[in-house]
């Protein structure tokens, strides 16, 4: 059963900015990307990704916005009813129970993730970060991680604080929290890049994010910029096609998607400008890997003046940016349970809630008493994450790409873009072939089906294949029918 009620609208184009740059921002940007930059060669690696965010990031959110307002639903409704108007077959639908499930079993093991952060914020307030190595840091996370009733007490607050929020409903719930968590978080941000500004390490910081040395990027710096610029968009997880269906009509998708995108990008900077001077003042590895938040920051604040305020406020951020990212990844399930089942917005927020929790306090036991359960050499834990970051979001995002490129009707998308000819022309070149080439590039590497070398004249091969790309589809019959249309 479809329920027939008016879809409910963000409040203003800025209500869905702020919430999908919430759900981009996450972990992936204050985590991740740091520590990306400083094991790919820093500026290089900055430039690269910027560059794939334009390429491959925008004109997929834009074709998910799109999708998700023409079709007013979750998205398996939105995709269904897009394609009917389209004429096509209704098994495209696949693709929104892709994106659902997909977003679904990301936060199934995100929030364990996020839980570390939680925990991390309690530590820090309680004085347990107390260590004199990195080695000691890496006991005390191991411990952390040791105990399931420790673990599993962190996960579940993350759990239960994001139902709460979604459960209170689209502005009241979501547009809310993001409201202030979102403008918060830069707070935090900017008061930690004044404090390194003057603590040192900050000009190391600046030239490590900025001084661009193409000799510093390998072929897997290059894979990790164009995957990362992909996925820290949460593009393929149902959350920004959901998002994109609160979006009122007036409001310019082209528009919002880059401004969301530039907002992602500054946030993953200006972490980088308010991790690196820390790490650099205090003469640590920049490339240290994952341990970089966990475990050698932690070491960094203990060595500062004021160390214990600005860890508090560091991992305060972290934790807000995490439920940003949550609250965005069980909507799309959220919302197909109220549009199809006709549940309140509590009942579908709690019933969804329920699930997770059961799974994902299954995949918490991965890292103590479950250690030993594993399925062809992995934990749910680590089954969670292959099956979501190598087939179903890359499986997507191919095919919402080839869905708004090649098989719905043009003029529909270009009336729900409300671009003109040259700006519409350029989005439909990048989502026929840009976009699709950079996912797949993604997807074999991933898989290791292939491996993935650019090699040196990698810059000049990607020209000629824009140029005849260009050339080929600007003279084809269909480009000019569909711009005349």
């Amino acid at each position: 059963m479809t329920t027939t009620q008016p879809r409910i609208q963000w409040l203003g184009r800025w209500g869905f900015v702020l919430a999908a740059t919430g759900s981009a921002v996450g972990l992936g940007n204050i985590w991740k990307f740091p520590y990306m930059t400083g094991e790919h060669g820093g500026g290089a690696f900055v430039l690269v990704y910027l560059a794939c965010i334009l390429a491959v990031g925008v004109p997929v959110m834009m074709a998910e916005i799109a999708l998700g307002r023409r079709g007013r639903g979750s998205p398996v409704d939105a995709i269904r009813r897009v394609v009917t108007e389209s004429g096509r077959t209704g098994a495209w639908s696949l693709l929104g129970w892709m994106a659902m499930l997909c977003g679904f079993l990301i936060l199934c093991f995100y929030v364990v993730v996020a839980g570390w952060s939680f925990s991390y914020l309690g530590k820090m307030l309680s004085g347990g970060l107390a260590a004199g190595s990195v080695d000691d840091m890496v006991a005390i996370f191991a411990a952390n991680n040791a105990s399931p009733w420790n673990l599993g007490l962190w996960s579940t607050l993350v759990t239960v604080i994001t139902m709460v929020i979604v459960g209170k409903g689209v502005q009241g719930g979501i547009e809310r929290s993001v409201g202030w968590m979102m403008p918060g978080m830069v707070v935090m941000l900017l008061i930690l890049i004044v404090y390194g500004v003057f603590s040192g390490g900050f000009a190391e910081a600046l030239g490590f994010l900025f001084i661009f040395d193409a000799g510093s990027l390998s072929s897997e710096g290059l894979l990790a910029a164009l995957g990362h610029a992909f996925f820290t968009l949460s593009l393929a997880s149902g959350a920004i096609l959901t998002y994109g269906s609160y979006l009122p009509a007036d409001a310019s998708i082209a528009r919002t998607a880059l401004t969301v995108a530039v907002a992602d990008t500054l946030v993953a900077l200006m972490a980088g400008l308010a991790i690196f001077p820390a790490i650099f003042a205090n003469g640590m590895d920049p490339g240290e890997g994952p341990g970089l938040i966990f475990m050698s920051l932690p070491l960094a604040f203990q060595a500062m003046p004021l160390g214990t305020l600005f860890g508090v406020l560091f991992f305060t951020m972290l934790s807000m940016a995490a439920l940003t990212s949550s609250v965005s990844m069980v909507e799309a399930t959220v919302s197909w349970l109220c549009d199809r089942h006709g549940l309140s917005r509590r009942a579908a927020a709690w019933g969804a809630g329920s699930l997770l929790w059961v799974i994902s306090t299954l995949a918490m036991l991965s890292f103590n008493i479950g250690a030993d359960w594993t399925l062809a050499g992995r934990h749910l834990f680590d089954w969670l994450d292959y099956l979501t970051s190598r087939w179903l979001m890359p499986l997507g995002g191919l095919g919402t790409v080839l869905l708004a490129g090649f098989v719905l009707r043009a003029d529909l998308l270009r009336e729900e873009l409300g671009l003109a000819a040259p700006g519409y022309t350029l989005w439909l070149l990048m989502v026929r072939y840009v976009s699709p080439l950079g996912i797949l590039v993604i997807f074999v590497d991933a898989l290791g089906i292939a491996e993935v070398e650019f090699g040196v004249h990698w810059p000049w091969l990607l020209a000629m294949l824009v140029v005849i790309t260009l050339v080929g589809e600007l003279s084809s019959p269909r480009l000019k029918r569909s711009l005349r249309g």
